[in-house]
């Protein structure tokens, strides 16, 4: 599904000399490169404060304890997500509040979240899947109406720019908080796990700061509960180099989603990825919408030749055996439950060649050919 080690060869002198550097200093542990990618990332999304943890999970679970919820609040968010989402959630004693998707977009449905709200609705997790942004600002109306906190899942779309009323804005400073991932296979990935948090809030920022390194403002004085969730500074010293090519790494994946486009505009029953025009696809996967089309036996008929595509995802968090104790299983998500059947994601990354779209393309060609 992605090509790591050709992304590598070409940047290769750069990080080795960066990795090297690192080992020499034997600062492996908030050293000056971890410092120098926060200012990076901060320039780059043009946001007051990043602060940077050990992996996407981890941001998430430190911007719901920064907010001070409560056991038994609540939290809407998708069903339709990796997991992690909505984990951190039930793991901090607090309920999800599962909402319907867009079937375009296959964010959170901005129109079904008022429906949802309660007296214990205490914060909004929207998810930027695919690398295309939920429909923010009504999200954030929304939330400003009834006195709520957002925080973005933005691991998926890190570097997709938002069409807001004063003019583009990043995904993931657009809510209180925003978080992402640097697993390897983002578009922003390290050589391991990494991750960070983003607001405008010092407030918050300081908090989450202290909730990062044990609950600590100073060393060994503990005020508030934390968690040990750093940034290694080799995985920081690789971000730096990666964080100068994102941009040309999203421009690669747009290439080969117009690639994908053009081909199956001549299929029926192929929907291809929407984008949206509030926000622009940076494509962290290119997922087709099957419509009477056999989804499970061409994912089975590419394996056969040896072309990766993956279901993202089999199974809704609402259905997970981990939240049975919520009774989230009866909850009705026709949008949701429709995608899981239908959805299925195609090779994409910054490496790929004509030859390699080619032959992707008529091995499916021949599957939908052969069943039309």
């Amino acid at each position: 599904m992605v090509d790591l080690k050709s992304q590598y060869q070409k940047i290769k002198p750069a990080v080795d000399k960066a990795i090297n550097e690192v080992i020499e200093s034997a600062q492996f542990i908030n050293g000056p490169e971890v410092k120098a990618f926060q200012s990076d990332m901060e320039s780059y999304l043009g946001v007051n404060h990043v602060i940077p943890c050990a992996n996407g999970t981890d941001a998430l679970q430190i911007s719901l304890m920064a907010l001070g919820l409560k056991p038994g609040d609540e939290v809407i968010t998708p069903s339709f997500t990796f997991i992690a989402t909505t984990e951190v959630i039930a793991l901090l004693g607090l309920k999800p509040v599962f909402v319907d998707v867009d079937k375009d977009t296959m964010c959170i449905d901005a129109t079904k979240i008022e429906a949802a709200i309660t007296d214990k609705t205490r914060a909004i997790v929207p998810v930027h899947l695919y690398g295309q942004a939920a429909e923010m600002e009504e999200i954030i109306r929304i939330a400003h109406k009834h006195k709520l906190f957002v925080v973005e899942d933005n691991a998926q779309a890190i570097g997709s720019d938002y069409n807001c009323v004063d003019g583009m804005q990043k995904t993931g400073t657009l809510g209180d908080i925003g978080c992402t991932s640097f697993f390897p296979s983002k578009n922003l990935g390290c050589y391991g796990d990494g991750g960070a948090i983003f607001t405008n809030n010092d407030e918050l920022a300081a908090k989450m700061r202290m909730i990062v390194n044990h609950g600590q403002s100073k060393r060994y004085y503990h005020d508030i509960v934390g968690v040990n969730s750093r940034l290694d500074s080799v995985q920081a010293a690789v971000l730096r180099i990666k964080l100068r090519e994102l941009d040309n790494y999203i421009a690669a994946r747009r290439k080969v989603a117009d690639y994908y486009d053009n081909f199956f505009a001549k299929y029926d029953g192929v929907k291809t990825p929407v984008r949206g025009t509030h926000s622009k696809h940076v494509f962290h996967q290119y997922t087709l919408t099957l419509e009477g089309i056999d989804r499970d036996a061409l994912n089975a008929f590419l394996a056969t030749k040896d072309v990766p595509s993956m279901i993202y995802y089999p199974v809704p968090a609402h259905k997970q055996e981990m939240f049975s104790a919520f009774g989230s299983a009866a909850t009705e998500l026709p949008v949701t439950d429709w995608l899981c059947e239908r959805v299925l994601s195609l090779p994409i990354h910054t490496e790929m060649e004509d030859d390699q779209l080619e032959y992707i393309c008529s091995s499916i060609a021949e599957f939908l050919d052969a069943n039309s």
